[in-house]
């Protein structure tokens, strides 16, 4: 028998789609009432959800972890042999179960309800026991799974997927939570460089700077950019502060006015007011410059103008920040 795989995958993503959509209309007062209910606790977020459902439980408290609510999964079979000791009466319950009937999950309420636990079910059946045995029920109802039978949890996992990541981004703008706080979490591989490398973590410092007067002339400039290796430099004024850059691109767009560059003086071909960035900054932002800028270096100056440092693509290439 032939397949069209193609045909069937956007059919899956069509109703996938559908299903997210439609979860729009369930946002509504108790959708602002558990958020409130999270954002409040004096505990954890403390996510149970059985098979798929649990799957899907362990990415939203992962997610909500990561963003500035405490939470972790505790699996309901495991709860009802021991792990209830993990939930202290500070914590709230976040109970994902599609039909609202999981016999692990219901099992589990009577102790929670006598340790005066908030439970908030996530459901597709709004008439389920869980959904009415919760403090607060949101609802995660699909018109149909993607599985052509109807039985593999498919649109409702991603359904429940997409409002655990409602819940977790909504939490976090309530929280005013940063990169700087999200870096503190996520410290390793490229992800933790990106967020916690600072500009003058990479920069290149001291004598490496390239630095000429502005009353040098080109080809001085020139050399400065060949001992350096950073593909450019920075010109000073009297002062000592920045008052312009010259980079490889700059020397390329002079050659065709032939100009002597043993006589004319830097600070008649220079850029002036060129972009320049704060060494407490974040690498990546300094990615983000350059990107949108089209340039591939930046001088690096302090409240005063002064340079203090300097850095080009290729050092950005080398702590990871690309």
């Amino acid at each position: 028998m032939s397949t069209n795989f193609c045909e069937t995958a956007t059919r899956v993503l069509d109703i996938e789609a559908k299903a997210i959509t439609g979860l729009k209309t369930y946002i509504n007062q108790d959708f602002n009432d558990a958020c409130q209910l999270f954002f409040n606790t004096r505990g954890r977020v403390i996510v149970s959800g059985m098979g798929k459902s649990g799957h899907i439980g362990n990415k939203i408290a992962a997610t909500l972890a990561s963003t500035g609510t405490p939470a972790f999964f505790v699996h309901p079979g495991e709860a009802s042999h021991g792990d209830l000791g993990m939930i202290t009466q500070s914590d709230v319950v976040l109970a994902l179960s599609n039909s609202g009937e999981t016999e692990e999950i219901l099992k589990l309420l009577p102790v929670l309800k006598r340790l005066g636990i908030a439970i908030i079910a996530m459901t597709g059946n709004p008439d389920s026991t869980l959904a009415k045995l919760a403090d607060i029920h949101l609802c995660a109802r699909v018109e149909q799974e993607a599985c052509p039978l109807g039985l593999a949890p498919t649109a409702s996992t991603t359904a429940a997927l997409a409002l655990g990541d409602a819940i977790a981004v909504a939490l976090l703008e309530a929280r005013g939570f940063s990169a700087d706080d999200f870096a503190l979490s996520h410290p390793g591989g490229s992800l933790g460089r990106r967020l916690l490398l600072r500009i003058s973590d990479v920069m290149h410092d001291g004598s490496q700077i390239p630095l000429v007067d502005e009353q040098a002339t080109i080809s001085a400039a020139l050399l400065e950019i060949s001992r350096k290796g950073l593909g450019m430099t920075g010109v000073l004024n009297a002062q000592g502060q920045l008052a312009g850059i010259f980079t490889d691109g700059d020397l390329r767009r002079i050659l065709d006015q032939r100009i002597d560059i043993h006589q004319t003086l830097i600070v008649s071909v220079m850029t002036r007011n060129c972009v320049t960035i704060r060494a407490e900054m974040l690498a990546a932002e300094a990615l983000k410059i350059m990107e949108q800028k089209k340039i591939n270096a930046l001088m690096v100056v302090n409240a005063e103008k002064v340079p203090v440092g300097a850095l080009n693509m290729h050092d950005l290439l080398r702590a990871g920040v690309l």
